[in-house]
């Protein structure tokens, strides 16, 4: 019976996802319509990173921004996002010592 819900589950969780890919295939979008649904997952990234990076010292916020800023800054460089991690945690350790 468990199996029997986790396959449910499963199929009722990829339907919804592979319909749009399927049906995306077969239509041509305008050019400013692409740029646009293109730009979507760095917005939603930036809305999902920073209250993180806001709420890193609630007390001080401008340590998380600059951390924030550390790591934009490394991602700048086209340098394996590892480092940008590292960096911008070096710049909160430090800047809270």
């Amino acid at each position: 019976m468990i199996m029997a819900i986790i396959i449910g589950m499963a199929i009722v969780t990829m339907v919804p996802r592979f319909i749009p890919s399927f049906i995306m295939e077969k239509i041509t979008l305008r050019p400013w319509l692409n740029r646009w649904l293109n730009a979507i997952p760095f917005a939603a990234l930036g809305a999902l990173v920073f209250p993180g990076i806001m709420s890193v010292i609630p007390d001080q916020p401008w340590i998380g921004l600059l951390g924030g800023i550390v790591a934009t800054v490394i991602a700048l460089f086209n340098l394996n996002v590892i480092f940008a991690v590292v960096g911008a945690i070096l710049t909160v350790f430090l800047l809270t010592m």
